[in-house]
């Protein structure tokens, strides 16, 4: 007598598990809620220290820097400056690497795909939830420093509010340069595989080469244009006089670039070095 044995096909991951145990993983950390934290004071007392100055030292000023400031909308540039879009970066940037360098100094990783043999699927799901938290940072920080630095400012009858022309672009754009800088640390780190590392990759790339490229050259201009905190600094209305000027569109373009871009390259460093 034949026996039939019928094998029951596994089911295959859904991807809302997927984001739900990245999620965990990430919570999982120590170092993610005290990074968050420290990162938004560090953010949120640039931006509000600028406003504190003004705000000071106001009666200082002469009448014409006064009714300047007031005039050319100032204010706005206190909201978040450009001290404070640079912590931002780094902040960003270093929480993404930890995301896929603390999992292969742990040995977590061959755990992980083990149990999901998809890995674009488990990176893609990695990125959303990275992207997700950054984000939240972003908003949290941007529009907390944004009110808290225009009340500073409105004790001199200074600030300005939401309605101002290119406030909210600037709320946006900076809420969204966490989520854009935390996706290249990841592929940073799934490059390098080494925190410190993937930290001095992200400092020389997000940092360094925006600040030595030139805008006096169109070659050297359009490359710096095409770099994150360069694409920032357009959306928030510093550097539209310049003699190569991006424009807004190409800015946000700039950041859709980066994020395809970053999620790409992790997922086929992932893919190709770890079969």
């Amino acid at each position: 007598m034949t026996t039939l044995v019928v094998h029951a096909a596994e089911p295959r991951d859904r991807f809302r598990d997927l984001v739900a145990s990245e999620w965990l993983k990430l919570w999982s950390l120590r170092s993610t809620g005290w990074s968050l934290l420290l990162g938004a004071l560090a953010v949120m007392a640039f931006n509000v220290g600028t406003a504190w100055d003004h705000y000071r030292y106001w009666n200082a000023y002469d009448e014409a820097a006064r009714a300047a400031f007031v005039a050319d909308g100032l204010a706005l540039g206190d909201a978040f400056t450009g001290n404070a879009a640079m912590v931002l970066v780094l902040c960003s940037a270093a929480l993404g690497a930890v995301t896929v360098v603390g999992e292969y100094g742990s040995g977590q990783v061959r755990t992980t795909f083990a149990a999901v043999p998809a890995r674009g699927a488990l990176i893609s799901a990695k990125a959303l939830v990275l992207a997700g938290v950054q984000a939240g940072f972003g908003a949290v920080v941007a529009g907390g420093s944004f009110w808290a630095s225009q009340a500073v400012l409105s004790l001199r009858d200074t600030g300005v509010s939401l309605g101002h022309p290119g406030a909210v672009r600037l709320v946006v754009a900076s809420a969204l340069l966490a989520p854009v800088c935390a996706l290249v640390g990841m592929a940073l780190g799934a490059l390098l595989r080494r925190g410190a590392a993937a930290v001095v990759g992200a400092v020389v790339l997000l940092l360094l080469v925006p600040m030595v490229l030139s805008e006096e050259r169109r070659l050297t201009a359009v490359l710096g244009h095409a770099t994150p905190l360069r694409a920032w600094r357009r959306l928030a209305g510093e550097g539209a006089m310049e003699p190569f000027a991006w424009t807004t569109g190409g800015a946000w373009l700039v950041y859709g670039g980066w994020v395809m871009v970053a999620v790409l390259v992790t997922v086929v460093t992932v893919r190709r070095r770890d079969q």
